[in-house]
């Protein structure tokens, strides 16, 4: 049994949502409309921030190079921070064009409704961007599941299988590690996680986890024990 919780973290892929509707929805939408998208609006600010955001790390200085890295970057599927940042804003003109409807799993919402119902804040941690991370919440098949969140958090706090990254997040929302559960399903982000101090569960979806797998596990959120 998990011990009280005053906070849950949640990862998106695998979790909340379908790996594939990442991979095969969100993925191929920003990759197809990148190198357009970048041309259509490299004098606005922001993207002309996350321009020279990668002229900085991948030592590229004329546009086109830019361009090229940022799309080699997302075929390779590095968690690269401006990469995440331009993915969020192509898949905002998405949502906002109807384009893109979220997928949440059907045992998500009513959990997530209990527990914000008995007070226990929600927050959630991806490697995608927090605006990726609105937009994916706010246009669910469910409606927007905003109101039920407290907070969001992406790479700028730190990597994902980094147990700095978790002690960070417990500084910000003034809670107690011990006090934290995480969900995810990847066994890296939980054992960071279980190293700074959270409870931890692991989401299998599918399959069956690695034996020697020190975390509790669930298949569906009505099954986690809060």
């Amino acid at each position: 049994m998990l011990k009280p919780v005053d906070c849950v973290v949640m990862d998106i892929e695998g979790t909340t949502t379908a790996i594939e509707f990442v991979t095969r929805t969100l993925y191929p939408y920003a990759r197809a409309r990148m190198p357009d998208f970048i041309r259509r609006r490299r004098g606005e600010p922001e993207v002309a921030a996350i321009m020279d955001e990668v002229r900085q790390i991948a030592n590229v200085w004329n546009d086109e190079a830019v361009v090229t890295c940022l799309c080699g970057w997302m075929d390779a599927d590095r968690k690269v921070t401006p990469l995440k940042t331009l993915q969020g804003l192509i898949w905002e003109e998405g949502y906002r064009r109807g384009d893109l409807v979220s997928h949440l799993y059907p045992d998500v919402l009513s959990a997530l409704r209990a527990w914000h119902a008995r007070g226990i804040r929600l927050y959630i941690y991806s490697s995608g961007s927090v605006l990726a991370q609105r937009l994916i919440y706010g246009h669910t098949v469910d409606g927007d599941l905003g109101p039920l969140l407290s907070g969001y958090f992406d790479t700028r706090v730190g990597h994902k299988r980094e147990t700095g990254s978790y002690r960070r997040i417990a500084d910000a929302i003034g809670t107690r590690p011990q006090r934290i559960l995480f969900l995810s399903d990847v066994r890296e982000e939980l054992d960071a996680a279980r190293d700074a101090g959270y409870q931890t569960l692991w989401l299998v979806r599918s399959g069956l986890p690695a034996l020697a797998a020190a975390h509790r596990r669930a298949a569906r959120f009505d099954q986690i024990p809060l």
